[in-house]
């Protein structure tokens, strides 16, 4: 089985390389997004590829990009990226890469959580808050909230590690009518998308947002939407309140690494054969339930 782990394209000039994604410069307005097979759990990028990982990722972003695309803009060009490479390094780039425009990236990543769990339950259990945001006391594990919540991160360099931040700094690094205008572009993206899916048989428990801006300082959303590596996904049928429910996303091989006396610091421990098998399975599940295609 083919994996990709890392691109190398003579014919473009490599911009960078995050956990996950090889970007190339095209032009003055275009780049080339390559998603790889890579994957990257406690942001640390795991030494195995996942397979399937880059084509599910690529082909389930561009589902909902286009799905929202009368809600905000994005960053889709709908060019054909083999257009813009060396015949002989197609193999690299094809099912798994964009081109897209070239935006100003707004330097935070938002996360919307309808339910509570991961980073924000522990928060939760120290402060009775999650970025700040007070919520009410005796909320039990993966419970949903009375309302979605929209709570900002900064967005840290590979091998750096993301941290919550609270509105208040938001404001402070973006300004206060662009973190409201994310705000309820956020919320709404998210409500949307979760009854889309809940009636898929999936419950979106959180998902992660990133935004740019074009030079007119038109608001378009870019990276990646509602995929396995950016949201939780829930099987709506062995939802249970109290325990981290069963996903169809990377919280499988968190919960692998979580058992393990790993220290969440470079190198990664190997994963091992059926850890890997059974991510990718899960996230080819998630895209079969929400889009009806095999891959």
């Amino acid at each position: 089985m083919t994996t990709l782990t890392q691109t190398s394209l003579s014919s473009l000039k490599l911009l960078n390389q995050g956990k996950v994604r090889d970007i190339y410069d095209i032009d003055d307005e275009n780049i080339l997004i390559v998603t790889t097979d890579r994957l990257s759990a406690f942001d640390v990028i795991m030494n195995e590829p996942i397979p399937f990982k880059g084509e599910v990722l690529t082909k389930m972003a561009s589902f909902w990009f286009e799905k929202f695309n009368s809600v905000i803009p994005n960053h889709l060009t709908h060019k054909n990226p083999l257009d813009f490479v060396n015949k002989s390094e197609s193999d690299q780039i094809i099912n798994r890469s964009i081109i897209a425009k070239k935006l100003n990236p707004i330097p935070i990543e938002v996360i919307v959580r309808g339910y509570i769990i991961g980073s924000g339950w522990k928060e939760y259990v120290l402060s009775n808050s999650i970025c700040g945001i007070n919520l009410p006391t005796g909320l039990k594990l993966a419970e949903q909230l009375s309302s979605p919540i929209f709570t900002p991160s900064s967005k840290a360099e590979v091998g750096n590690q993301d941290e919550n931040i609270s509105l208040k700094e938001c404001e402070n690094l973006i300004g206060k009518e662009l973190t409201s205008q994310l705000n309820l572009i956020s919320l709404d993206l998210y409500k949307k998308a979760y009854e889309f899916a809940y009636n898929k048989g999936i419950i979106i428990a959180d998902t992660k947002f990133e935004f740019g801006l074009d030079n007119l300082g038109k608001i378009h959303i870019i990276d990646e939407i509602l995929t396995p590596d950016s949201s939780r996904f829930w099987p709506k049928e062995s939802y249970q309140l109290g325990i981290s429910p069963p996903s169809f996303d990377k919280q499988y091989v968190r919960d692998w690494l979580e058992s393990t006396s790993w220290n969440k610091s470079p190198p990664p421990p190997a994963l091992p054969d059926d850890v890997i098998h059974k991510t990718s399975e899960k996230y080819r599940q998630a895209f079969l339930k929400l889009t009806g295609e095999k891959i």
